[in-house]
């Protein structure tokens, strides 16, 4: 393997599942987008789920709707909750339910109607996330999919499914962060940035 090309290949592989997303998936994006904003001005909140790397995504996503994306707004907290960062409830959950039931157990408990969920998966196969899913539906929640591929099964489970049109993971997973700053910033400027845009 020759480094230097290897570093250009993945950057400009990266560059062309983020340009290929604008064209297969702008319209889901945007639908996402209007969705969290009617929730959050509802006075509701969203969930995130993910296993791995998407974990991470979860967490990394959830901060930037707490705390803020856009460093020159000064906004309240939008109540953003990643259902991957209590070792004791993961664990518990693990060992006593089964690891397939971690994320729906937290949904039951903590989702509320007309809440959202965000389930993060690159293969859309994950039992633990189509689960969850399945669950935020019994809660009267909407759902958002970040999948990958051919988004698998939870492409027909979720109320809008962003499709990533790439197999690798690393390059799905790169997309589905830019995606997720893509929804919180345009959340957080439709409901306090609008006079500062």
């Amino acid at each position: 393997m020759e480094i230097e090309k290897f570093i250009k290949d993945s950057l400009s592989e990266s560059a062309d599942v983020k340009r290929k997303t604008i064209e297969f998936c702008k319209d889901e994006i945007r639908q996402a987008a209007e969705l969290l904003i009617e929730t959050f001005g509802g006075g509701n909140k969203l969930l995130l789920c993910g296993n791995g790397g998407s974990a991470a995504d979860a967490q990394h996503i959830a901060a930037e709707f707490m705390i803020r994306l856009s460093h020159d707004l000064n906004r309240p907290a939008i109540p953003a909750i990643a259902l991957t960062t209590d070792s004791s409830n993961l664990t518990a959950g693990g060992n006593d339910i089964g690891y397939e039931n971690v994320f729906a157990r937290n949904v039951s408990g903590l989702g509320n109607r007309g809440d959202v969920l965000i389930a993060i998966s690159t293969s859309g196969n994950s039992e633990n996330v189509i689960k969850a899913v399945k669950a935020a539906g019994e809660n009267g929640m909407k759902t958002i999919g970040l999948l990958g591929g051919s988004g698998g099964k939870l492409k027909d489970l979720v109320n809008i499914a962003i499709v990533v049109p790439s197999g690798s993971a690393q390059r799905i997973q790169e997309t589905h962060i830019t995606v997720g700053h893509i929804l919180c910033e345009i959340t957080e400027r439709k409901l306090y940035g609008e006079n500062d845009a």
